[in-house]
């Protein structure tokens, strides 16, 4: 069974439909199990010095959550087995970690509106393809 890493974007719900239309495609060809990744990014000094450690984890899992609810139950019901993980760092090189992690094949990311930060830096999506690239068992699907 394929692992498929789908890294869940805060910025756009169209985003995480496509993702997932990907994903539902290639489970209708084989088995797959969907790691959904949310990744939270880490706050500075100045704001974290304002909240508790557990009161900020939990918040930062909160909205996590708000962020995963809508792949979730888009893959619920299709049917497709899922397992959400919420993790806190910068996006690209957390993404390509924890698909080394989890034992993902694929990383699946939905279509991307590119903005001037995408443009100068490229994407996400092209970051994590760059992170990943010494390493010929990692494919990145999307933008």
């Amino acid at each position: 069974m394929r692992q498929v890493l789908v890294p869940i974007s805060a910025q756009e719900d169209a985003q995480t439909r496509s993702a997932v239309e990907q994903v539902l495609r290639i489970g209708r060809e084989e088995p797959i199990h969907v790691r959904l990744l949310r990744v939270q990014p880490r706050l500075s000094g100045h704001v974290a010095m304002f909240f508790g450690p557990n009161e900020l984890q939990k918040l930062q899992l909160a909205e996590a959550r708000e962020h995963l609810a809508l792949a979730e139950s888009l893959l619920a019901v299709a049917g497709v087995p899922y397992t959400s993980t919420v993790l806190v760092g910068r996006s690209a090189e957390t993404i390509a970690q924890a698909a080394r992690d989890f034992g993902c094949d694929r990383v699946i990311f939905g279509q991307e509106s590119t903005g001037i930060a995408g443009r100068m830096f490229g994407t996400v999506a092209e970051q994590v393809r760059h992170l990943l690239s010494n390493n010929a068992t990692f494919e990145v699907i999307g933008p």
